[in-house]
């Protein structure tokens, strides 16, 4: 990757995060009255979050023959398959619980709100266990031996 396109990703980081403080996404206790249908004013941001990443996604391929630090597109590969569900599952049940997500808690890392570091490293931490599963052999269950006649 060119030094230019980590220059960019890091302005990109840097405008995201200000966007997030500016949401007040920062705050859990704002993000947990959000989820309790309480506060609706979090529905714009992640409305206009969704609407500019979908657009951009369909639109800006289509008018750039090529990125404008990199040579090509990158792809990003999803599928629909019981880890993905899974996964979805698990990071909306500890967003409810906590009322922290992974670009706000290190946002609000970057405002001063320290209590945070506790949520990055259970975040950390899930991250490492589900690398070390995920690179584990499959389990198979032992054959029975072929009966001697």
């Amino acid at each position: 990757m060119k030094p230019v396109s980590l220059i960019a990703i890091l302005m990109c980081g840097i405008l995201f995060g200000f966007g997030l403080s500016l949401a007040t996404m920062i705050k859990p206790e704002v993000v947990l009255s959000f989820l309790r249908f309480q506060d609706f004013g979090l529905m714009l941001v992640l409305g206009g979050a969704a609407s500019v990443t979908a657009l951009t996604y369909q639109i800006v391929p289509r008018l750039l023959k090529k990125p404008l630090f990199e040579p090509i597109f990158g792809r990003h590969s999803a599928a629909l398959n019981r880890q993905t569900i899974g996964g979805a599952a698990l990071f909306g049940i500890g967003w409810g619980i906590s009322g922290v997500c992974p670009g706000p808690a290190i946002a609000g890392l970057g405002a001063g709100n320290w209590q945070l570091l506790f949520a990055v490293a259970g975040m950390l931490a899930g991250a490492y266990a589900q690398g070390w599963l995920a690179s584990r052999p499959p389990h198979r269950p032992a054959q029975p031996a072929p009966s001697a006649r």
